[in-house]
């Protein structure tokens, strides 16, 4: 493990943490509501925002799979120093994080069962833009429509067609992340 491994984190861990939970949870209330993710400082490739989600969402009772694009050592060391996360298989992960390229097809994680709809995956998309333009969302949380840059447009509709089973989203890029619950509507 190199010195990079032990930097990065939230300089006020309670304070910031809390910052980025609110906002994280904001974002997955609000399908399509861009936010700001900051104070965390994670080695290339993860944005800003991903490593943000990783210091608030993971733990070491949080199983993490890693997509070819941001499996590498630098990444895995500091997701291990900051969050003690288990490094695991795609059907066995709470939480995926890579490209879109990297995390297809989304059909090998987690979608929860019958009984614990929750036992599934949470996916974090590092995008290289994110704006307010493209898919058209629908459903709760957005009033009336919602737009995102998303990679594609079927793998959400197929996601959204197994409520309440699925997969939930966030993407990111830079210091802002967006969310795509497994109840939006993607079209």
């Amino acid at each position: 493990m190199d010195t990079q491994s032990l930097t990065g984190g939230f300089a006020d861990a309670p304070v910031a943490a809390a910052h980025a939970f609110r906002a994280a949870m904001e974002a997955m209330a609000r399908p399509g509501t861009i936010v700001t993710l900051a104070g965390a400082a994670p080695p290339a490739p993860l944005s800003v925002a991903a490593g943000a989600l990783i210091l608030t969402l993971c733990d070491p009772e949080t199983p993490v799979w890693l997509a070819p694009s941001h499996d590498v050592a630098a990444v895995r060391d500091w997701i291990a120093f900051h969050t003690g996360a288990p490094l695991v298989a795609p059907a066995q992960a709470m939480f995926a994080i890579g490209d879109w390229t990297g995390l297809s097809p989304v059909t090998r994680f987690a979608i929860g069962t019958p009984e614990y709809p929750d036992r599934s995956a949470t996916l974090i998309v590092d995008m290289p833009t994110l704006e307010p333009v493209g898919a058209r969302l629908t459903g709760p949380g957005i009033r009336d429509a919602a737009a995102l840059s998303l990679p594609e447009v079927q793998a959400f509709r197929d996601n959204a067609a197994l409520f309440p089973l699925g997969l939930d989203f966030y993407f990111t890029c830079g210091d802002r992340a967006a969310a795509v619950p497994r109840t939006t509507r993607v079209s």
